[in-house]
């Protein structure tokens, strides 16, 4: 670390300059604390997982800058895959390098991998026990007050001109209301970032007030400082060679020992080709998976994707991770020649290496990429339409989100051009809107860390089920 880094982690770093490639930008051990601290707290999805990095690196730490974040943020919205957890696996290399980026990534998953093994675990057994229902009757309501702060944060300070409200307002609609497919969204909200910044530049600024920075120290890593690794073509081939290896080598191997028709082998082979395919995030692919999981593969029987996806939200980590559920149950019915504890645990983890290493290779391909081109106004403004539509994006998710925890049973509602969501008025919960306004009390007016205020909210889900508990 050169001299003008050294003594400035506590208040910004180096006001100018350049982000030195292959040396730490803050302590690498620090870093490890902190991304281990994110992922304990990544529940909500992406909208909450955004919450929180947004809070803990933009506004508290202070160790990257605002309109470096939304950037970053925009290029990982470009990406199939989690975009939260592509958007660690960035901040963690602006800020260490190539291991900050893969201790970000690993860790921001860890916890989640941990949680829904034993979860699933304790679903093949047990199914849904009161008490493990009793603690997601808790935290799924808590999640519903994390996507909202993640809305009124991400879009007070991306949404700097009613015209990027606009665009906001708009993807919402086009995703909710009228079932626009997500590619399709986010490249017309690029075309309307260029055109904007093209024929009215005054749009492209930033927000003030209350979205603004104010008198915040500047971050450890300036919005303007460029990069100095540079992107090369050797350095994309090398990254996506490794990435094949890492890919490939498990995945022949279970195919050699297993046999190329084994649900290990289909398994690997089905969930490599869907992290491939999930732009939009996970919700985005969760039909498919759950159509080919159930009709094709017979894996899960009917309804058990919602299951699935009701563990997913309600642990840490992103909301793709429902993968790791479904090839742990299919695999522990159909074991073949091994144990079925053997074959789930062999079956989730393979499942799980092969959804995220794809998400390594595309932020370590493209980061260099995208930081030299930070400074072409065009593409700055294309990602700025983005960002704005990214905000639509998360206020879907938790539309998605709110009626599904709220409300027992949420149907499909196609009209001509119009697929709406609608509740069914009958099956409301009352004590999920209880505990979802303590967790907004909780977080807004008291200013409670998010974990502080699940584990809350989880012990409420358990008083709740007290009197079912005893009985």
């Amino acid at each position: 670390m050169t001299d003008e880094h050294t003594d400035e982690h506590t208040n910004g770093g180096p006001r100018h300059g350049s982000v030195p490639a292959g040396r730490d930008v803050i302590p690498f051990r620090e870093a490890v604390r902190a991304w281990a601290g994110i992922s304990l707290q990544t529940f909500g999805g992406p909208a909450g997982q955004i919450a929180v990095m947004q809070r803990t690196l933009v506004e508290e730490r202070r160790w990257i800058g605002q309109r470096r974040f939304l950037h970053a943020l925009s290029y990982c919205t470009l990406l199939p895959g989690p975009e939260a957890q592509q958007l660690a696996i960035y901040v963690g290399w602006l800020l260490n390098g190539l291991r900050g980026g893969l201790a970000a990534g690993i860790l921001f998953v860890l916890p989640g991998v941990v949680a829904l093994l034993g979860l699933s675990a304790v679903y093949v057994v047990a199914g849904e026990t009161t008490l493990v229902a009793a603690v997601f009757a808790g935290l799924a309501p808590a999640v519903l007050a994390i996507v909202a702060q993640a809305v009124v944060r991400v879009g007070g300070k991306a949404l700097g001109h009613p015209a990027l409200t606009g665009l906001a307002v708009v993807a919402f609609l086009a995703l909710a209301v009228f079932g626009v497919p997500f590619p399709v969204v986010v490249a017309a909200a690029a075309a309307a970032g260029w055109a904007l910044g093209r024929w009215a530049p005054q749009t492209m600024r930033r927000p003030a007030g209350h979205g603004a920075d104010g008198d915040a120290p500047p971050p450890l890593v300036p919005d303007d400082a460029l990069h100095q690794e540079r992107p090369s073509r050797r350095h994309a081939v090398t990254v996506v060679l490794i990435g094949l290896v890492a890919w490939g080598v498990p995945v022949a191997t279970v195919a050699l020992v297993t046999g190329a028709d084994s649900i290990f082998t289909d398994q690997a082979l089905f969930f490599s080709g869907a992290a491939l395919v999930t732009f939009g995030g996970a919700y985005a692919v969760l039909a498919y998976v759950a159509q080919q999981a159930v009709e094709v593969y017979g894996w899960l029987a009917p309804g058990e994707m919602v299951r699935g996806l009701a563990l997913a939200e309600t642990t840490p980590g992103p909301l793709i991770m429902v993968v790791q559920f479904v090839a742990f149950v299919g695999a522990y019915r159909q074991p073949g020649t091994l144990d079925p504890w053997l074959a789930a645990l062999l079956a989730a983890l393979l499942t799980t290496w092969v959804t995220f290493v794809p998400c390594f290779v595309f932020v370590f391909v493209g980061a260099p990429y995208v930081e030299r081109l930070r400074g072409n106004h065009a593409l700055s403004a294309a990602l700025t339409g983005i960002t704005a539509a990214v905000v639509g994006v998360i206020t879907n998710l938790a539309v998605f989100f709110a009626l599904h925890t709220l409300f027992s049973d949420v149907e499909g509602l196609d009209w001509g051009p119009v697929e709406l969501l609608v509740p069914d008025p009958t099956t409301f919960r009352p004590l999920a809107l209880g505990i979802a306004c303590a967790a907004a009390f909780l977080l807004f007016r008291l200013r409670w860390s998010v974990l502080r205020t699940l584990a809350a909210c989880a012990a409420l889900g358990v008083l709740t089920a007290v009197p079912q508990l005893v009985s």
